[in-house]
């Protein structure tokens, strides 16, 4: 059971209802969008950001979502390895491509810029004191220095927001593979994701 309890719908801001249709959501997202319903002006802030951050973003959606899951992997963060955003399945993320993730520097259907962004991401989310000039020298072979900062930010996001949601402990709406705590969990092995729109 989830650390903090759901809002129910009729008591969220009317800001946060007008942009959430839970008709064509997951119980997931209306699991996670009602306990952030507590504080609606960090969940108004929270969608704005991110209306905003895929809104221009000139990284592929596909390269964000392997980032985020991956991400995922390293925080334990079970929500967010059954998640799979639409946006990204319809840039070619498949399942097969998120099992790459679990050895991606032997993955021959990464690209060699993907490679470079999940590299700088395990680093990020694990030791984030050993990103170092040489880190960014690598990143620059692959990506402009507004992918890098845009790769930076979803980063940082994604490891800070994942490890909120795994502390919320919400597992109940999860694919049974990912309810069991007791085992280390990985995206490469959900039997069933969850997509959600974005």
């Amino acid at each position: 059971m989830s650390r903090i309890a759901e809002l129910p719908q009729e008591n969220w801001d009317a800001q946060l209802r007008e942009h959430f249709d839970p008709g064509n959501a997951s119980p997931l997202e209306i699991k996670a969008r009602g306990i952030m319903a507590h504080a609606p002006h960090m969940a108004n802030a929270n969608t704005a950001f991110m209306a905003s951050a895929f809104g221009g973003h000139q990284l592929s959606r596909r390269l964000i979502e392997l980032v985020r899951l991956r991400i995922a992997f390293h925080n334990q963060c079970r929500s967010c390895m059954a998640m799979r955003f639409q946006s990204a399945l319809d840039d070619g993320v498949t399942e097969d491509l998120v099992c790459s993730l679990e050895r991606p520097a032997e993955a021959p259907d990464l690209t060699d810029r993907e490679k470079a962004a999940l590299d700088y991401a395990d680093v990020f989310a694990t030791n984030h004191f050993a990103v170092n000039d040489e880190t960014f020298a690598r990143l620059r072979v692959h990506f402009s220095e507004s992918e890098i900062v845009e790769l930076g930010v979803f980063t940082a996001y994604f490891t800070g927001y994942g490890r909120w949601l795994a502390v919320l402990d919400l597992v109940e709406e999860l694919p049974k593979d990912l309810q069991d705590k007791s085992i280390k969990a990985a995206p490469w092995q959900t039997r069933g994701s969850v997509v959600v729109q974005g």
